[in-house]
């Protein structure tokens, strides 16, 4: 089949914020039903399952040490059998994939880079092939934060059997996306190329995304575009601003190298109820206000960045699940060009996007204080006099101004021009289309 680019960026929920390594069957299954009933409509359509679904002994906050991950006779990851009952007797995700498919959803693992150390240490054959997992295991290239996988030494050919067979199960039971992990930080080219190779040679249409971003360079962009559909370009996000505001820079950097070649990805929302049993922090509905949260969304929608919700979404605020059901915003995402930052300028942020004769403009404050700000509309990229302006997030009417002469209130504002006049909370925006 094909690795399998999307013309606009994915959209769907991540288990990681909520539930981290922990993850049911059960839980899995609540976040489908919610998206399936109250997403779908807006183009919410992928379930990621996030690390460690083969751990019998997953805990909350972290990793269990020497975990015996549960494997098939080629040493291959199946779901724990405790946590997903519906993979007993080697059915794997199959199942689960099947009822996903069934509410009109696409279902997605995590995996990571290199082969289980379980699997090196039983010894087990790689389909296939006449070797084992012990001739294709490299100690030397392992993950810094996950201690359960080897790397893979790709000058044996049977590394990539190793590869092929895992993404062949994967296809088999129905799996759409890939989130493929430590391939980023540092850069690996081998296992992105073999993993890449992998899901082009499967029985399935698959889509592959990297991660993590950490210091990552757009140097590597073709090789990016060739080989995934999108790759993550920061480490994780979590429930603070100051994440939030390190991605203003980042996402400056790689919009204007988005589209359907691949989607340079600012990683989860961490919004609605998260923590639960994750990484990070206790059960909460996001740190983050109100303001700062329609912040994060709207400049992931004017950098086209795929959109994962973290939160569990049967049990997150209403408030926050509104966030993900604006149509007028979620139309950004899907059919803007020439997005891209137009002013930074102390604690003021702006970008702009467009589509035929409509044009957006979102305008950020970063700072901790709340304040007015009349623009020039010429400065906005929306013209001396545009006819109408709207603030997309209410649907609400912006006043336009003409400025005659000069005055106190509009001195960086010329005459014959119009002024919108903008009040910003502490780390709001404002999303205006003209």
């Amino acid at each position: 089949m094909t690795l399998r680019k999307t013309t606009t960026p994915p959209m769907g929920w991540n288990s990681w914020d909520c539930y981290g390594t922990t993850i049911t069957e059960a839980e899995v299954l609540a976040n489908a039903e919610f998206m399936a009933e109250h997403l779908l409509r807006h183009g919410w359509d992928t379930i990621v399952i996030d690390a460690d679904w083969a751990d019998p002994h997953a805990r909350s906050h972290g990793y269990t040490d020497a975990a015996s991950l549960t494997i098939d006779s080629y040493g291959r990851l199946h779901p724990d059998p405790v946590r997903f009952p519906s993979s007993a007797g080697g059915a794997g995700f199959g199942p689960l994939a099947e009822r996903i498919h069934e509410m009109g959803l696409k279902l997605g693992v995590h995996v990571m880079r290199g082969i289980p150390r379980v699997s090196v240490a039983a010894d087990t054959p790689v389909l296939g092939t006449e070797a084992t997992a012990a001739q294709i295991a490299d100690p030397t290239n392992v993950c810094e934060w996950n201690p359960h996988y080897l790397g893979l030494d790709h000058h044996n050919p049977a590394a990539q059997a190793y590869y092929d067979s895992c993404v062949a199960q994967f296809a088999e039971w129905g799996i759409d996306f890939i989130k493929a992990d430590d391939m980023l930080w540092p850069y690996q080219t081998p296992d992105i190329e073999a993993y890449s190779l992998a899901v082009q040679r499967a029985d399935r249409d698959i889509a592959l995304s990297l991660s993590p971003g950490r210091d990552l360079s757009a140097a590597h962009l073709a090789h990016l575009r060739e080989h995934t559909t999108m790759w993550r370009v920061c480490d994780d996000m979590w429930d603070r601003w100051d994440d939030v505001q390190a991605n203003f820079a980042r996402l400056a950097r790689w919009a204007p190298l988005a589209g359907p070649d691949g989607w340079p990805d600012a990683d989860m929302l961490p919004l609605g109820r998260i923590g639960i049993r994750a990484e990070v922090g206790e059960p909460r509905e996001g740190a983050l206000t109100l303001p700062e949260r329609r912040s994060l969304v709207t400049l992931w929608v004017m950098a086209r960045s795929p959109l994962m919700i973290g939160g569990d979404l049967p049990t997150s605020a209403p408030e926050t699940i509104a966030l993900f059901t604006n149509d007028d915003v979620l139309e950004i995402l899907r059919d803007s060009t020439g997005n891209r930052e137009l002013l930074r300028e102390h604690d003021l942020v702006v970008w702009t996007a467009e589509r035929d004769d409509t044009r957006w403009v979102a305008v950020f404050n970063t700072a901790d204080e709340a304040r007015e700000v009349p623009f020039d509309t010429r400065s906005l990229g929306l013209g001396p006099a545009p006819a109408a302006v709207t603030d997309v997030w209410d649907a609400a009417s912006v006043p336009i101004e003409a400025v005659h002469e000069q005055s106190d209130a509009a001195r960086s504002v010329a005459p014959g021009s119009s002024v919108v006049r903008i009040t910003l909370e502490p780390h709001g925006c404002r999303l205006l289309r003209a």
